[in-house]
């Protein structure tokens, strides 16, 4: 056959499966596909030349072949070259199964034959092969076309490359999987609301609250609470842009017998207008969106009532053995005051005479015991003092416990802390709050002499050491320092060298060095530094006395 003569049989061909199609188009057919048809040929398939229709076919933008009831192809456009990969001499006489995929499942083909069979038009999906072996996606309507006899003469098939839609839906379905497995793994309350306060997007902790409530909504539930907290509409002001961050506000939750604590964020976000309008940049009104964030803070609230009740209990308990120390030596200096008077009395009974030696004997037995009685009082006075177990201790992390203590007095003096701990320290067995109490009582010994000597920069070093059976610690400072003849009475009981004694009973250093003697070590001043104080203290690995 000619080419002049295919041309012509082709375009015999879709001249007649075109005007049978529309002259009587199957069940099911789509009526956009019958519209696109008949507007190729301007209402009806004998309203243009037949070689005019042909063209306007033939450069469809939409992929069209023709079958015989066999499936084979009997006419293909440009469109369905260009789509499949196939030239049109290549296929012509060739079965439409030449662009089937193995990835199709068989039930599908069975469903689109057993509908076009009968005499409906089929529309789906199937997973097809282009010439070069790659795979795509064709959305295709198939439709029979039937002579004047109802025989069928054609199908008619129309098909389009929907891969990139595809790819782009399930990039969107794993984003929002992805999206939603973020959100539900949050553990946070969290909730999308729109401009009505409805709940647009929540997660698996918003639906566990929601259970919780037994149904009452958690965003009017919080709403309400952060209203009464703000005093005023907080959703509002933050739909208006004036956003809100932590605020903590409680929740009765039903069944459970204390409130639940909830720190809530709440901010504005917009979205953009989807519409076609804004193709060109052409917007509607941003719509106004709410982010609310509700983080379950119960159990950290919890713990902060829980350290302020144990400091008020520690407060309180100080305060009482303050006053029953305070009343326990007043009754001493009450007591005192008797063997005062009878002694002076006596005193008074001497100088001028009339005394002998019965009456003042019996005068000193009073006195005797008068004053007992006072020492008595002053050592029930004394509290019991706790009992500490033994454990491993590390020096570097109580000196940096005391140090953070202290931090607060050291920025109040302008203090220059220069912390130089060795790498590694062997641990020692001790008692933790006891060595706590040794470096706090040096740390205020250092920090005293610095604000009495007020020199122009106020320094400590803190240095430790590792020593062939135990820990060295130093604590220097470059206050007055202590005279050579000082260096053994800063230790007894009761001396204060302080210019300022107010407050000051003389015990720290006594104490101190006790410490350090009851954990096998020393505690002592080195006289031949200069330009201030080092104290140096050696702790060894004895374990202390239980």
């Amino acid at each position: 056959m000619s080419a002049r003569s295919a041309l012509e049989s082709a375009q015999q061909t879709v001249i007649d499966a075109l005007t049978a199609f529309l002259a009587a188009p199957p069940a099911g057919t789509p009526p956009e596909v019958i519209a696109v048809l008949t507007q190729l040929n301007g209402h009806s398939a004998t309203a243009l030349p037949p070689r005019l229709f042909f063209a306007a076919v033939e450069q469809a933008p939409v992929a069209i072949s023709i079958t015989d009831p066999a499936a084979t192809i009997l006419y293909a456009n440009l469109a369905f070259e260009a789509l499949t990969g196939y030239d049109r001499a290549d296929i012509y006489g060739k079965n439409e199964s030449i662009l089937s995929n193995n990835a199709t499942p068989p039930s599908v083909y069975a469903q689109l034959w057993h509908t076009i069979s009968n005499k409906h038009t089929w529309s789906g999906t199937l997973v097809n092969r282009t010439k070069q072996g790659g795979d795509y996606l064709a959305e295709l309507i198939i439709a029979p076309v039937f002579g004047a006899n109802g025989e069928l003469q054609y199908f008619l098939g129309m098909h389009r490359d929907v891969t990139k839609v595809h790819e782009l839906e399930g990039a969107l379905r794993q984003q929002k999987a992805r999206l939603e497995t973020v959100l539900d793994a949050a553990p946070v309350v969290m909730a999308l609301l729109d401009s009505e306060g409805r709940v647009i997007l929540d997660n698996q902790d918003y639906k566990q609250l929601l259970h919780e409530l037994h149904g009452r909504e958690p965003v009017t539930v919080l709403q309400a609470a952060l209203d009464a907290q703000l005093g005023s509409d907080a959703f509002a002001a933050c739909l208006d842009g004036r956003n809100f961050k932590h605020i903590t506000v409680s929740l009765e939750i039903p069944g459970q017998p204390t409130p639940r604590w909830f720190s809530c964020s709440g901010t504005r976000v917009e979205e953009t207008d989807p519409s076609a309008r804004s193709y060109f940049g052409q917007q509607c009104p941003a719509e106004r969106r709410l982010l609310l964030l509700a983080n379950d803070v119960t159990a950290h609230r919890r713990e902060i009532e829980r350290a302020q009740l144990e400091h008020l209990r520690a407060s309180l308990a100080e305060q009482q053995l303050m006053h029953g120390m305070r009343e326990a030596l007043a009754a001493a200096i009450y007591q005192i005051q008797g063997p005062l008077n009878v002694i002076n009395a006596a005193a008074g009974m001497l100088r001028s005479g009339a005394g002998n030696v019965e009456t003042l004997a019996t005068t000193l037995d009073q006195i005797s015991i008068s004053g007992s009685k006072a020492l008595a009082t002053l050592r029930a006075a004394l509290p019991e003092e706790p009992r500490e177990i033994g454990v491993s201790v590390n020096i570097n992390a109580l000196l940096r416990q005391v140090l953070e203590l202290e931090t607060g007095r050291l920025l109040a003096t302008g203090v220059i802390v220069d912390w130089q701990p060795a790498t590694v320290l062997p641990e020692l067995p001790g008692h933790q709050n006891q060595l706590r109490s040794l470096f706090k009582h040096l740390l205020d010994n250092a920090i005293q002499a610095l604000q009495e000597a007020r020199p122009a920069q106020r320094e400590l070093r803190l240095t430790t050491r590792r020593l062939e059976r135990g820990v060295e610690i130093e604590i220097q400072d470059n206050g007055h320092g202590i005279a050579p003849e000082e260096r053994y009475r800063v230790f007894e009981p009761f001396y204060v060298g302080w210019r300022d004694r107010r407050g000051r009973a003389g015990m720290g250093l006594a104490l101190a060095q006790a410490i350090a003697t009851a954990h096998g070590g020393s505690l002592s001043v080195d006289v031949e530094h200069r330009g201030g104080c080092l104290m140096r203290v050696a702790l060894t690995a004895a374990l202390p006395d239980e």
